[in-house]
């Protein structure tokens, strides 16, 4: 059933800060400090959501527990001290205003933290019996140690902790004990391996606030070829201490380094429910003053960002001039790839003027009803109405679908290339026919996938990862058809012509047949095996022609992109300290 819908006018945006350490931690830098203090600091710092995520333990949120509930017999008792009924008054009052959730900071293989947040009905024997599951040694499960060690691995972990009910996320993943890896000599297939698995919720980075290419957020934004699924990415303080360390900015405090999430109560449910989906716009960096928070405009990041593999935009949904069509046709295309978001009423040039959307209720009917109608199997996707610069602006959130391939009008498979959108050949049609049969056994079919090095080639000289190669090109009654390998994923299409080629395709045949037949009388500019054949400026970006030497003849790559210059092909093109 296709689940299309408006913005939901009962969201709003609620703090959560879901790394906080109690006095339960063995490195807690207070050890005076009570757990109504930290409700307090909570309080003070205008947090809605907190979770206590001690170390290997969830003994700081059971003895929350047990001290409520030990007030609250001596309470039925009439025995209550003035000085305990005031605390069980706080308690009370401070838990109306402040969802606290039980959860533990473990500690997995290479020494990766992962945070493990629950509902409150999960009962704190059940979290003690997956932290052994886990492997915390039993007479640990009270210490809060820090350097109890791996004990299971990294994925493992991720799943028993979302099977559990749980919410897995992994802990400062930008830097110190984090998945992303930061500072490690290796990386490859286990960093995609833990940034991507299915049972990871979302990451915890610590430069939020960062704009560019260079954050963490933007890394693991879908746009990278071997990170294809965006991640949700959300900031906590890890605090060790009710307020920053005076001495030592780092040491932060509760609530200094908090999230903002659009959810419609303030539950575990409602945040299982936003890190499930795909609207990224419903989490932002949370600064002390609300009109700062504000100024975090992801129309506006999203327009700095400009088309994408994930991302683009129409000015209009006008039925003349093919517009609306245009937009289903992206709708699809996205479904077909990594899912994305589109933006109807907006250029892409970021100096032109907005136009908005006129009659926005009319206009969300319409296309409800033209994607109901053309686009099958039916999609889920979540259609709804954002203000920009005094404009309605139409917002189209599109999944991966797990159906693939979807069609318009029945017979019409788009697929995704880098920023634009076309129809799908072949080859691509039975590699998305195998991405929806995944579960059963594959066939064998013409669709090759370069899995490993060849040529001896070590992982910094491995081919870029977007563009396309042309792998050979042969004459069949007086046409030339080319064989193309798509450096996104690997797969190779056969039997493409220039008049059949989509557009990055097209250029890259262009541009092929323009070079000399001895490529070494061609202006390429070498580094070693590595060289430049051209360079061109596209948008805001760069795109490359690069060539290869291997041990069997020169390998052609036309339309890298900057997302899939890697290792020494960035030394190569310049980019390497970006």
């Amino acid at each position: 059933m296709r689940r299309m819908r408006e913005g939901k006018s009962s969201r709003q945006w609620r703090v959560i800060d879901l790394h906080l350490h109690t006095a339960a931690s063995s490195d807690f830098q207070e050890p005076q400090a009570t757990n109504l203090d930290v409700l307090h600091r909570s309080e003070a710092r205008g947090l809605d959501v907190v979770a206590f995520t001690d170390h290997n333990s969830v003994a700081g949120y059971r003895k929350m527990q047990e001290e409520i509930g030990q007030l609250e017999l001596l309470e039925q008792l009439g025995r209550l001290t003035d000085e305990e009924q005031r605390r069980l008054r706080e308690y009370r009052r401070l838990l109306e205003r402040i969802l606290v959730l039980p959860g533990f900071e473990f500690t997995a293989t290479f020494g990766f933290h992962i945070l493990a947040i629950f509902p409150t009905d999960k009962s704190v024997r059940e979290l003690e019996h997956l932290l052994l599951t886990l492997g915390i040694p039993d007479d640990q499960l009270d210490h809060g140690s820090s350097t109890v060690g791996a004990t299971t691995d990294v994925l493992a972990a991720y799943r028993l902790i979302d099977q559990a009910g749980g919410l897995a996320i992994a802990a400062h993943a930008n830097s110190t004990n984090g998945v992303a890896m930061r500072g490690f000599g290796f990386g490859g297939q286990t960093k995609i391996a833990f940034t991507q698995d299915p049972h990871l919720h979302a990451l915890e980075v610590t430069d939020l606030e960062v704009k560019g290419r260079r954050s963490t957020a933007a890394f693991f934004s879908g746009t990278k070829p071997e990170y294809p699924r965006r991640m949700h990415c959300i900031q906590g303080s890890d605090a060790h201490r009710l307020r920053t360390d005076p001495t030592n900015k780092k040491n932060l405090g509760v609530g200094d380094r908090a999230t903002e999430v659009l959810i419609e109560d303030v539950s575990f449910g409602g945040l299982r429910e936003l890190f499930a989906g795909n609207d990224f716009a419903r989490t932002r960096p949370h600064r002390a003053s609300a009109e700062e928070s504000f100024d975090f405009d992801f129309i506006q990041q999203a327009i700095e960002e400009g088309p994408s593999i994930i991302q683009d935009f129409h000015e209009n949904m006008s039925v003349r001039g093919g517009k609306l069509y245009a937009i289903i046709a992206d709708v699809c295309a996205f479904a077909n790839a990594n899912g994305g978001t589109l933006y109807v009423g907006l250029d892409p040039d970021p100096s032109a003027p907005t136009s908005g959307i006129s009659n926005p209720g009319v206009a969300v009917q319409q296309l409800q009803k033209e994607l109901s109608k053309r686009i099958s199997p039916p999609l889920n996707c979540e259609v709804d109405l954002q203000d920009y610069k005094g404009k309605k602006i139409l917002r189209i959130l599109v999944p991966r679908g797990d159906d693939p391939p979807y069609a318009v009008d029945d017979n019409k498979i788009y697929v995704r290339d880098e920023s634009e959108t076309g129809l799908a050949v072949r080859d691509e049609i039975v590699s998305m026919v195998r991405r929806g049969r995944a579960a059963e056994p594959e066939p064998v079919v013409e669709v090759e996938v370069e899995a490993e090095p060849k040529g001896g080639m070590d992982e910094a000289t491995l081919p870029p990862r977007t563009g396309v190669e042309i792998v050979e090109a042969e004459d069949r009654n007086g046409v030339r058809y080319y064989t193309m390998r798509d450096l996104r994923n690997g797969n190779v299409v056969k039997n493409v012509t220039k008049s059949s080629a989509r557009r990055l395709w097209h250029y890259a045949i262009t541009e092929f047949t323009g070079l000399p037949e001895e490529l070494s009388s061609a202006p390429i500019t070498w580094q070693g095996d590595l060289g430049v054949l051209g360079e061109k400026k596209r948008g805001k970006g760069r795109r490359y022609d690069l060539v290869q030497r291997t041990p069997d003849k020169l390998r052609l790559y036309f339309g890298v992109t900057e997302d899939g210059v890697h290792g020494n092909w960035k030394r190569l093109v310049g980019t390497e300290g970006e």
